[in-house]
């Protein structure tokens, strides 16, 4: 599978998640068989450019290729300057933010909230794929089926996104409505495959190989993109990619495996953030890794009260070590609650 001129490793990615996807989650994710992986969203304001927390966000340094950054806003020239911005940062693709649905971000009209708007989605799409076309740089799409259950009109949209030059178009089977609420539902995006020829990627509630089998039969969709389901177990992607190929399941990792992992990116973290920021901000990675282990709420509690990097990577050793005493290897994931409520 090709996304402009850049081979992916294969068909299971990563999605971008505000406050998660940074480099080293991202890096981790490649690292464990995520095909490709995009970045946490950045603004596409001018004036916010120079904040730190932008400037983290832009950081791309040690990452493999190809390197893709999620841009957002409500200004096609704007985005298109922020295009620019990034491209001249590394980002070798860019994609367009409209699927997230948090009211911080559809209250300024921005994410999902841009599928009200079609004329103005759509002068978004055709800035930003002009700005990135002179540099050879391939132009992707994010967004939901509709802004509501009565206003479903991805089709639409991604119909002129690809006639635009959007190179890839990926669809959350839910409505800006539904945030991540009730079941993601997978017609929409088999009607967008269908209305398409560039590859379409399908998301939502794809929390399994099985699953993900499913909902590439179902819908004909070139890749499945997994989001909340690989915090605390990025090794999902290594998971789903091996059912894909072989139609058997890996055996969960070893615990063992598992501490040198979240070790490795903590220091990653660490290393990005600074101590004092880094150990605050790992405190999710750290709660998602053990929130379905035994006496891992404990250790929470335990762990949040901790406020130096040595500290924490001591307690999270120690953790495991526990752990790795009583028993080889992770417990078996976790089903969504609603994954076999799901007909595909």
């Amino acid at each position: 599978m090709f996304i402009g001129s850049y081979a992916l490793a294969n068909n299971v990615f990563a999605a971008p998640m505000a406050g998660v996807t940074d480099r080293p989650f991202r890096m981790l994710c490649k690292k464990l068989g995520a095909g490709y992986a995009v970045s946490e969203m950045v603004t596409s304001r001018r004036d916010l450019w120079d904040t730190l927390k932008t400037s983290r966000r832009a950081n791309h340094d040690g990452e493999p290729e190809p390197i893709a950054v999620q841009i957002a806003g409500t200004d096609a020239q704007m985005m298109a300057d922020a295009a620019a911005y990034n491209i001249d940062r590394g980002a070798q693709i860019i994609d367009i933010n409209m699927g997230c649905p948090a009211k911080k971000v559809c209250n300024k009209w921005a994410g999902s909230a841009l599928m009200q708007d079609e004329k103005l989605a759509l002068e978004i799409v055709a800035a930003v794929v002009n700005a990135c076309a002179p540099r050879n740089v391939p132009v992707t799409l994010k967004m939901r089926t509709g802004w509501a259950e009565h206003h479903k009109n991805a089709v639409s949209i991604a119909r002129a996104a690809q006639s635009a030059g959007v190179a890839m178009v990926t669809v959350h089977g839910r409505t800006r409505e539904q945030g991540y609420k009730g079941l993601a539902e997978y017609d929409t995006i088999a009607e967008v495959k269908s209305a398409l020829t560039i590859p379409v990627v399908a998301n939502g509630d794809i929390s399994s190989g099985q699953k993900a089998r499913d909902v590439l039969a179902y819908t004909g969709a070139d890749a499945v993109m997994l989001g909340r389901v690989a915090q605390g177990r990025p090794w999902i992607f290594r998971e789903v990619s091996h059912f894909l190929v072989t139609g058997t399941q890996l055996a969960p990792p070893l615990v063992l495996d598992v501490k040198r992992l979240l070790t490795d990116h903590l220091q990653d973290h660490y290393e990005l953030y600074g101590e004092y920021t880094g150990v605050r901000s790992a405190r999710k990675h750290i709660g998602w890794y053990v929130k379905s282990l035994p006496g891992g709420e404990a250790f929470r509690a335990q762990m949040n009260a901790l406020v130096d990097a040595q500290s924490q990577l001591d307690a999270v050793n120690v953790f495991f070590d526990s752990l790795g005493q009583a028993t080889d290897r992770m417990p078996e994931a976790v089903k969504f609650k609603n994954e076999e409520e799901c007909n595909v």
